[in-house]
């Protein structure tokens, strides 16, 4: 900086002085929210949890007492407008098996095909109740979320016209315990099946393009 004019010197102090504000926030707001009940987050929860959600949300299922210990395979189907203007329905497509498949066999495999659908599915399920009924901000995030990760993948298939609506199904096992182990572990699957969603333009992530862009333009 001693090589720069005045003006410019004091623009880069301002600006590295923002920079470090903004990273004491943001370490603050993760800070609040990965710890324990306080009188900060009982009185501020919602400005943390604004913060925090979807992008920077924090989880610990890789370490003990509770690491993930599921397998979860998710499904959709759409309903789309035909090129003659009827309505059909597409086959379920399983999106954790195409996942499975780009991670099978390859030596770096992205963050996204290893942990976005699963993680996405996890964050729906724990903020919403046996009804499908979200549990505040943190559940109408998750669907939010949810919807544009299936509209993204979707834009992968031709389904033969613009998609109106989408249907999501799981089916989340246990992982069998390991044999030197005594513990007594439920595989059996649990099906869940969610009610049909109506595919909005806020569902579609940035360059996605379903055909239902096109017919706007």
């Amino acid at each position: 900086m001693a090589g720069l004019s005045l003006p410019y010197q004091v623009a880069a102090a301002v600006s590295l002085a923002l920079m470090a504000a903004l990273a004491c926030v943001h370490l603050a707001m993760v800070f609040l929210h990965v710890a324990p009940s306080n009188t900060v987050t009982k009185q501020h929860g919602a400005a943390v949890d604004g913060w925090v959600y979807p992008e920077f949300e924090q989880n610990w299922k890789l370490f003990a007492p509770n690491p993930l210990q599921q397998n979860i395979a998710v499904q959709v189907r759409a309903e789309y407008t035909a090129r003659d203007g009827s309505r059909s329905t597409s086959d379920w497509i399983d999106l954790s098996a195409q996942d499975g498949a780009q991670i099978r066999h390859n030596l770096l495999p992205s963050h996204i095909q290893q942990n976005q659908l699963r993680r996405a599915w996890d964050f729906y399920a724990g903020s919403h109740d046996t009804e499908n009924r979200p549990e505040g901000l943190r559940g109408r995030l998750s669907e939010s979320y949810m919807r544009r990760i299936v509209m993204l993948r979707l834009d992968r298939h031709d389904l033969g016209g613009p998609i109106e609506r989408i249907q999501l199904r799981a089916s989340t096992s246990a992982i069998e315990a390991p044999e030197w182990s005594n513990e007594k572990i439920d595989t059996r699957p649990v099906h869940r099946e969610l009610p049909w969603w109506t595919v909005t333009a806020a569902d579609l992530p940035g360059g996605v393009d379903n055909d239902r862009a096109e017919a706007a333009r």
